[in-house]
């Protein structure tokens, strides 16, 4: 019995299972049939030191792409900081990354207005991560699973911390939940 458990657990996250699961705002989440590979990047936090994709290799990760001067990005947000408070630690992250001109001083005060306490500020200034990620508008959210791929990805805004995204996120650590015990 435990195995036959075991078995239906390590389907849990199937891109069929994950693609049942959407609903409300994440019925536009696109599952990839295949992970995809993610290119390498280099973010400049607040202090304008360096930090890699690969520093966060091992989590599963939502990468939200956003502005400063965008409202949708600027609504989901919250909810963003919300799900980083509600999940984040050794197994996820949420990585918000601030994309294009958006001055340090204006991405602080935004970050103080919505009370955003749990968010990294992460940015790509040049855009050069978001043009090797094919993010041509905002807000843009992809999945990336511990191996640093992306499984899944999102156009348009939404409310991250909702039940409909929760649903398809704890699925997706159940998933790692159930690799890592198959590996004991």
């Amino acid at each position: 019995m435990i195995y036959t458990a075991l078995a239906l657990a390590a389907n849990a996250a199937s891109p069929e299972v994950l693609r049942d699961l959407r609903s409300g705002d994440m019925r536009a989440l696109v599952i990839h049939d295949t992970p995809r590979d993610v290119p390498a990047a280099e973010l400049l936090d607040g202090d304008d030191a360096v930090h890699r994709l690969e520093d966060w290799r091992g989590r599963w990760l939502v990468v939200n792409f956003w502005a400063t001067w965008c409202p949708p990005c600027r609504a989901e947000m919250p909810g963003l900081d919300r799900l980083e408070a509600a999940l984040g630690g050794p197994g996820f992250a949420v990585l918000p990354v601030a994309t294009g001109r958006n001055p340090m001083p204006a991405v602080r005060r935004f970050y103080q207005e919505a009370g955003l306490a749990h968010l990294p500020i992460l940015r790509d200034p040049r855009q050069g991560f978001a043009a090797a990620m094919g993010v041509f508008g905002l807000p843009v959210t992809v999945i990336l699973d511990p191996d640093g791929r992306e499984v899944a990805r999102l156009t348009g805004d939404a409310h991250w911390d909702g039940p409909e995204a929760r649903a398809i996120l704890d699925a997706l650590l159940a998933q790692e939940d159930t690799d890592n015990l198959n590996e004991r």
